[in-house]
């Protein structure tokens, strides 16, 4: 039995996020006053009094009318109105796949008609719902959230989201509305592959996700800066259980806007940290881009393995030297990941689009080789036999053993005879030996070196 599914739906701007932030323990959606900031369904997950189940933040649901004019009725953020029934479509679906429904309204402002026809939208749904009435930071605002027991919903909590109180009451009603028995119910641990979906605005990050899984989980949009949280989706692909993160496109820094914007990377670097792959989307038209560059550094520098997907491949003009020249390209302008698989493909068309994940497979298997320790030392002789360190030192550099002390990422460990004899040269030297036998395609490696301490002699 999967893990229940509680949703947090209502209007805009009555703090879905904010309550999902609180009950999640930490910031993970964007928070903002504006408006219409919550677009995808963003999914989290959470232990209370012993029960653990999955809360969805969705976006607002709202009614909007254009004026004559064509500006919005309602105060949405600039660009927001053209999202808007895809914002309620996801919302919907989230309310479909909910266990157990949390309508978020604001104890300041009463009931509306948005809260009303939300309301309406919920009866039908046939769920169970709670009402949490947030923004009631004393004892008067508690009082005027009575009103929303006329909704006809059933208990109404009020609590505040920012402050944390009355929220323990809230979960409290949430467990017992939960359909589960016991913990051993629950899927086991998640031991899925995590793979992030990172780029920079608009190469077709969203469009590759709903293209892998099948279909519209996410937002696709020509507009830069669509997706503002990272989504994960949880899809199998040859028995093999996976988990997509799809996340908001990296702009160079001097060109990210403060706030929401600003956040949204962050949520972005956060992704690749907890990734164990990273798909790191190019966008054909534009070829290799210094900000492709800032990312496949960034990436690099957490230790998290690679492929490279060349998007929108199907609107290139080609011929026999096309994806050779392409990759030259890619050789030059990324030649700090010389190990990176490149596959291309369109992910309107559908083209190549099977070999991203055969790709991310064989990397992360990749990622998780481990070379026996006499293996490892034969390479390492042969290698120091081929090509001797170099040393001005009246002393050669010596290693005396190597073993590899971890996966994920490949970690290897050197006792040598002193650290100061080893010259970055040779420490990639032997980096590159290592790999002439085990590739470790796609996957960076971790190179230790430790001098061995000299045993003091006994008195």
């Amino acid at each position: 039995m999967k893990k229940p599914l509680v949703a947090l739906v209502g209007r805009p701007n009555v703090g879905k996020s904010a309550l999902y932030n609180r009950l999640v323990g930490q910031r993970q959606a964007v928070v903002s006053d504006v408006p219409g900031t919550t677009r995808d369904r963003l999914i989290g997950e959470t232990e209370w009094n012993g029960a653990t189940f999955k809360l969805v933040d969705t976006g607002g649901i709202e009614v909007y009318q254009p004026r004559q004019d064509g500006q919005p009725t309602s105060p949405l953020e600039e660009g927001s109105e053209l999202f808007v029934p895809q914002i309620r479509a996801q919302a919907m679906l989230a309310i479909e796949e909910a266990d157990v429904i949390v309508m978020v309204v604001d104890a300041i402002q009463g009931i509306t008609a948005a809260d009303q026809e939300v309301a309406d939208i919920l009866h039908r749904s046939h769920k169970p719902v709670i009402v949490a009435a947030n923004k009631a930071d004393n004892y008067k605002r508690h009082d005027d959230t009575f009103e929303f027991y006329g909704l006809g919903l059933g208990e109404v909590f009020a609590l505040s989201a920012l402050h944390g109180t009355g929220t323990g009451d809230l979960l409290d009603a949430v467990v017992e509305a939960l359909p589960y028995e016991s913990p051993e119910d629950y899927d086991a641990e998640d031991d899925s592959i995590k793979i992030a979906i990172v780029g920079r605005p608009n190469v077709g990050k969203s469009s590759l996700l709903n293209k892998l899984i099948g279909h519209d989980r996410v937002i696709v949009s020509d507009i830069a800066g669509t997706t503002r949280d990272a989504i994960d989706m949880q899809v199998v692909w040859e028995n093999i259980p996976i988990t997509l993160i799809d996340t908001a496109g990296i702009r160079r820094r001097g060109r990210v806007a403060q706030g929401i914007e600003q956040y949204s990377v962050i949520r972005a670097q956060k992704a690749v940290e907890r990734a164990d792959v990273v798909l790191l989307v190019i966008d054909a038209q534009d070829g290799i881009t210094q900000q492709d560059a800032h990312i496949a550094g960034m990436v690099q520098d957490e230790y998290k393995s690679v492929v490279i997907v060349v998007n929108k491949w199907d609107v290139i003009e080609k011929d026999t030297n096309t994806m050779n020249t392409f990759m030259e390209d890619i050789r030059r302008d990324l030649a700090f990941l010389p190990y990176v698989p490149v596959v291309f493909i369109s992910a309107l068309t559908g083209q190549r689009i099977h070999t991203v994940l055969e790709a991310a497979i064989r990397v992360q298997e990749e990622r998780l080789t481990r070379i026996p320790t006499s293996e490892l030392n034969r390479i390492v002789r042969d290698a120091m036999l081929r090509h001797a360190p170099q040393t001005r030192q009246p002393r050669p550099l010596k290693i005396f053993v190597a073993q590899q002390v971890r996966v994920d990422p490949p970690t290897f460990l050197f006792h040598i005879n002193d650290a100061s004899l080893l010259h970055f040269t040779y420490e990639r030297y032997l980096e590159n030996q290592i790999r002439r036998v085990y590739p470790f395609t796609g996957t960076p490696i971790r190179l230790s070196f430790r001098p061995r301490e000299r045993r003091k002699r006994e008195k």
